[in-house]
Order: structure tokens, then sequence, then C-alpha cells
């Protein structure tokens, strides 16, 4: 063999060894990817079926529902709903009207099966994703309320 054919060879080998180790990288990366949903887009099925993801939002008042180990309630940002199940110990932080993120999957039955719930730290904390979306959700709100005060006024 030539030593250019030599040189050619070795090139190729270390572009497919380099090729072959970013592609698994980007593989175990995008399978690691977890995003974040509010209850209105998990509404409007914008979250991903099958796959894992994130919710966040406020632990709906009067939702929360123990039975043995297993843990219903409700996750709202004001606007929509999503149920939850998780199957464990909730964190001592967790009460119902505060902030909450569960991690997990969507059933086909519309019900999220968290395998993680992680409550708030403080007083004063909400993930910023779900505070946006309860600001939004009450920003709607607060337009379709005068909406309705104004067209009862007609």
């Amino acid at each position: 063999m030539k030593p250019r054919h030599k040189r050619a060879a070795i090139v190729l080998g270390v572009l497919a060894a380099v090729g072959t180790a970013v592609a698994l990288v980007l593989n175990a990366f995008n399978s690691n990817l977890v995003f974040f949903y509010t209850p209105s887009q998990i509404a409007a099925h914008e979250a991903p079926e099958g796959r894992t993801f994130r919710i966040g939002g406020l632990v709906q008042a009067g939702s929360l529902v123990r039975s043995g180990v297993t843990v219903r309630f409700l996750v709202t940002d004001t606007a929509k709903t999503v149920p939850v199940q998780y199957h464990g110990v909730l964190p001592d932080l967790f009460q119902e009207g505060k902030g909450v993120v569960a991690q997990g999957q969507l059933g086909p039955d519309g019900v999220f099966v968290a395998r993680e719930v992680l409550a708030k730290h403080d007083a004063n904390y909400m993930p910023p994703e779900a505070a946006d979306a309860v600001k939004r959700a009450k920003q709607v709100e607060a337009r379709m309320q005068t909406t309705l005060v104004v067209g009862d006024r007609r």
C-alpha cells in the first residue's frame, strides 16, 4: 500500500470514529433531555406522548387524595388542570395551593404518572416557567372578566 493510501485510510478511520462518538453523545443527550410543560400546554396536546417531561403549576386546593403510598392530586395553572398520580413519599414541603413540579409521563387516559415530585423550597419559590404560566392565565382571566363586564353594560 502506498503511503498516500495509508494516510487516507487513517484519516477516514479517524473521521469515522469521531462521527460515531458524536452520534453517540447526541443520542444520549437527546434521550436525557426533559422538557417542562404547563397544564394549558398539556391540554393543547403540546406535550410529547410516551416521553418523560415535567409538569409544573399549583396543587389545586382540595384535590389531594391519599390511598396508602399512592397519591392523586390536580396540578393547575389557573386556566387548565391535569390529574397527577404519584406512588411514593411526597416531599415535606408539598402542600395544596403551593407550587409543584412533577416529572413523569402522560398516560393514555390523560393522567400524568409522576416518578418524581418536587415541592417549593421556601414561601416565595415557584419555577419560573410555572410562574409565567400562572401570570399569563391570570391576565387572560382578567381580560375575560373585563370583556364580560363591558358586555353586560350594553
